[in-house]
């Protein structure tokens, strides 16, 4: 073949292949804006849409809002995106710590279920709703001087209680009222011949001895006192 037509052919054949690839290249870049076409044809109802209702809330707050300080507010949110940001990482991290917690406040919560109501069928809440109706009747029948001197005194009353509360004075205390009650029922004769019987009994004059003891001491405070 002669060499010049042999040199035609590929120049031709070279400007078939940059035909071929400036034709790709319009028909991509066609598809594209066929493509940006579309978007924008279904963006547009949505936009319009959107700016309606900015519009319309604008509208609403544009007695309020100065658009000088809705563009600083929006610079000051720009500034702040980083720690935005990393709030909403601690917020994704506080929300793997829940998941985690969760199980354990339910069994907590379980737990403390279940010792309230125990706490309920013994009866506890019923004497704490007693106890506080007590604490009010105190609370309302004394006056502040009533308080004042309790202050005063507290520690002659609660020396006063813990030997009261000693064991054989709550034996003593406990025995003559059982015997008072079952005495109470019996008949009782009051002749002189019976009571001068018994006085002959020895625990009937150790109980007088006693009960005079008794009253010579009260007696001795009571005049201690009137002077």
């Amino acid at each position: 073949m002669d060499p010049a037509i042999a040199e035609l052919n590929q120049k031709i054949d070279a400007l078939t292949e940059q035909v071929r690839y400036l034709t790709e290249q319009a028909r991509v870049a066609e598809q594209a804006r066929q493509q940006r076409e579309e978007l924008m044809h279904d963006l547009m109802p949505v936009a319009n849409s959107a700016m309606q209702v900015a519009t319309q809330h604008l509208q609403e707050v544009e007695a309020y809002v100065n658009p000088a300080d809705l563009i600083r507010l929006l610079k000051k949110l720009a500034r702040a995106a980083p720690y935005i940001e990393q709030a909403l990482d601690q917020l994704d991290g506080l929300k793997d710590l829940l998941d985690v917690a969760m199980p354990l406040s339910k069994e907590v919560f379980d737990k403390a279920e279940r010792a309230l109501d125990s706490a309920d069928r013994k009866g506890y809440f019923v004497f704490v709703r007693g106890g506080m109706r007590i604490v009010d009747n105190i609370v309302t029948s004394f006056s502040e001087e009533d308080i004042r001197q309790l202050g005063d005194n507290i520690v002659l009353i609660l020396r006063t209680v813990k030997e009261m509360t000693q064991p054989e004075v709550m034996n003593f205390l406990r025995n003559t009222v059982s015997l008072a009650e079952q005495e109470t029922e019996a008949p009782v004769d009051i002749s002189y011949r019976s009571l001068l019987g018994q006085m002959r009994d020895p625990n009937v004059r150790r109980g007088l001895a006693l009960a005079m003891r008794m009253l010579s001491g009260i007696g001795a405070q009571a005049a201690d006192g009137n002077r």
